[in-house]
């Protein structure tokens, strides 16, 4: 690990004027230390805004959910709002990781916490995510690699909170010295043919700030992560779903995928087969099957695509308050 200057910023002001190039950002600081130790970033200054109080906050008016970065997936997932408005959200911050970790772990870090593929964390692999020739996962051990979006990077997006907020239609606010804007969190992930460098557009500089979540007004969520093990580990599948419903049928879907794509993926296939119809355990199981249309799996990781489809079915019929 090569040295840094250390900058304590303690004021948003402070923290956006010290990003300057070679300048990274540590909250919680659980990703960023893997990538130091693992040689993956070299930065000239870390930046710790993990004291900064205005980027520490859970606001709601008019059933709008304003959040701060600095919320820890704990918080987040006991706060009374979240809870009853937004269940995908809170029990994808429940099933993240184990305890000691929900308690430092911040949302905005989850978010952009960088690809967790061994051949990307190794540094004997120089793979196209850092600048090489070739995905080693294509056609090494992809076990746990994409099943959608993979002819480039099979890499997945490792943000259960990204799933969910996804599926929540959020909206995030990002912050530079030039000032804020204001986009849809889904449109800031990259996916590999845009450049396979990256996960995320944030801009040299640029910090999020916030993560709105709109009023749900009576929709129904619902959130499913399927493991290897029972107690904490990585999804090997991963679903969060809002319904908006309209004389018993679904008027509105959507269907986020985890630990399928390099990016949190919306089964457009599987929303369209589900609005119109009522949601029972027969539709319910027709969207599931088609949330796999257009895989493409590798050669240890077609065993995704069942995992995948029961996922889902069992999703909905959670958010319908069915028994799956």
């Amino acid at each position: 690990m090569q040295s840094f200057e250390w900058v304590d910023a303690t004021r948003l002001s402070d923290a956006l004027s010290s990003l300057e190039d070679k300048a990274m950002v540590k909250a919680g600081g659980i990703d960023v230390l893997d990538r130091l130790k693992e040689g993956l970033d070299g930065p000239k200054r870390l930046v710790n805004i993990r004291n900064i109080r205005e980027l520490k906050f859970a606001e709601e008016a008019g059933g709008v959910l304003r959040l701060g970065p600095l919320m820890t997936l704990a918080e987040t997932a006991q706060h009374a709002v979240v809870k009853q408005s937004f269940p995908a959200l809170a029990e994808a911050c429940e099933m993240a990781a184990t305890p000691q970790i929900r308690n430092v772990a911040t949302l905005g870090g989850n978010i952009l916490q960088r690809p967790r593929c061994w051949y990307f964390r190794e540094e004997q692999f120089h793979c196209l995510r850092k600048g090489g020739d070739r995905c080693f996962a294509l056609d090494g051990e992809n076990d746990y690699h994409a099943v959608f979006d993979n002819g480039i990077c099979a890499i997945v997006h490792p943000s259960a909170v990204a799933v969910a907020a996804v599926a929540y239609g959020a909206t995030v606010q990002l912050a530079s010295s030039k000032g804020k804007r204001e986009v849809p969190l889904e449109s800031i992930f990259v996916r590999p043919e845009q450049d396979v460098t990256r996960e995320h557009s944030l801009a040299a500089g640029e910090l999020l700030t916030e993560i709105r979540l709109p009023a749900t007004g009576g929709m129904r969520s619902a959130y499913t992560k399927l493991m290897e093990k029972e107690s904490f580990d990585w999804p090997v599948a991963e679903v969060a779903t809002v319904l908006q419903m309209s004389g018993g049928r679904v008027e509105k879907a959507s269907i986020i995928l985890g630990a399928a794509a390099p990016i949190p993926w919306r089964a457009k296939q599987a929303e369209a087969a589900l609005v119109g119809k009522p949601l029972t355990a027969e539709s319910a199981a027709q969207a599931g099957r088609a949330a796999i249309q257009g895989a493409t799996p590798l050669g240890e990781n077609a065993y995704k695509l069942r995992l995948i489809e029961v996922a889902v079915r069992r999703t909905l019929m959670k958010a319908g308050g069915m028994n799956a």
